[in-house]
């Protein structure tokens, strides 16, 4: 059996990719990798694999895709591979007989700054939200979601026009380096968990759950400070919409124009030729580029010589 401790690695986003590389090229032991079945898409409805499978096969890495994490037969195949430890990035909810049965338990990369923004979309909520600072956090998995003891995190500045796009291509670099000082740390005993804090009041703690459509339909009476987070909190995925000429439009970049609109929020206004905005309750939401329905994204300078109003 191998000295090295030995790490199975779960995920299965792009995002997980980069975690999974900086253990290999850190020339950490992992022995086996667990991500998500191939599934129909693309032209054709072909079957296509997941980015993380695509990697473990290129660097000849142990596969296994459960369609079913209860499966008995996926826990008799995991228990094979001996993990000392498991590395869960940006994959499903283990079942708790998965997580817990490694000597070392299941560490987990969390976009945020546990506690707060515990949930599914903690990227984009931050941003939604306004903040100008979020972070990685490692921590053990539990039974509760994102409540596990924390080991290390680090900090992450949110830019006053940084779109979840940008934040998630920083923070996978970012999860990546210290997951890697997270493992470190486990096996020559010099980091030690600290529990989140049982004290914390709820009222004070975001959360970051499943972005819906009902989350990405812009609410006009807001600010126009906010709507601007909104827009960029659903950059470039899944995107913030609104109604123009009963036309469905999605908002990828924006800026702020602060004044008294005289029109009401929400009202679509373009000379036709060089801008295009929206008013809102306290200024403009100016638009850089949208995507009309029916039509690819694009900005708003091309989109202008194409548009006749309605």
């Amino acid at each position: 059996m191998d000295k090295k401790p030995r790490i199975v690695f779960m995920g299965t986003p792009a995002f997980a990719v980069a975690s999974l590389d900086a253990l290999i090229q850190a020339k950490m032991n992992v022995v086996g990798v667990v991500t998500a079945p191939d599934k129909p898409g693309g032209r054709g409805m072909q079957l296509q694999q997941s980015a993380v499978k695509q990697y473990a096969l290129q660097h000849d890495l142990p596969l296994l895709q459960p369609e079913k994490l209860k499966d008995p037969a996926f826990f008799e195949a995991l228990s094979k591979w001996e993990p000392t430890i498991q590395v869960v990035v940006a994959f499903r909810m283990l079942p708790e007989k998965i997580w817990s049965f490694p000597p070392m338990g299941t560490l987990n990369v969390h976009g945020s700054l546990l506690p707060q923004y515990r949930g599914a979309a903690p990227i984009n909520w931050a941003i939604i939200n306004g903040e100008k600072e979020t972070g990685v956090t490692t921590f053990q998995l539990q039974h509760a979601i994102d409540t596990g003891a924390i080991l290390l995190q680090e900090k992450i500045a949110i830019h006053p026009h940084m779109t979840a796009g940008e934040l998630h291509d920083n923070m996978m670099h970012v999860g990546a380096k210290v997951l890697v000082k997270t493992l470190e740390g486990l096996f020559d005993n010099t980091l030690i968990a600290k529990p989140q804090d049982a004290s914390d009041d709820p009222e004070t703690l975001k959360h970051a759950p499943k972005i819906f459509t009902k989350d990405c339909e812009i609410d006009w009476t807001l600010p126009v400070e906010q709507i601007h987070n909104v827009v960029r909190g659903l950059a470039p995925f899944p995107g913030a919409i609104t109604k123009v000429e009963g036309k469905t439009v999605k908002l990828y970049s924006t800026s702020i124009e602060i004044a008294n609109p005289a029109e009401n929020p929400g009202t679509w206004l373009t000379d036709g030729k060089t801008f295009a905005k929206f008013a809102c309750s306290n200024g403009y939401l100016v638009l850089n580029d949208i995507q009309w329905e029916g039509k690819k994204r694009m900005s708003i300078s091309d989109f202008l010589r194409g548009y006749r109003p309605a």
